[in-house]
């Protein structure tokens, strides 16, 4: 009988995915393209932790 090499599945394992945030009504993945003003308002944010 031969053996089968059984791997249970993650749902999302291998799906890459980028960041996307909501600053003041856009969406975006990087903030290259936003003034100073955005990007203060994006570092004065409370951080949650995760679990």
């Amino acid at each position: 009988m031969e053996r089968e090499n059984k791997r249970t599945k993650v749902v999302g394992e291998g799906v890459e995915f980028e960041r996307i945030r909501r600053i003041t009504g856009y969406l975006v993945g990087t903030l290259d393209r936003f003034n100073n003003a955005k990007k203060a308002e994006v570092n004065d944010r409370v951080k949650h932790a995760t679990k």
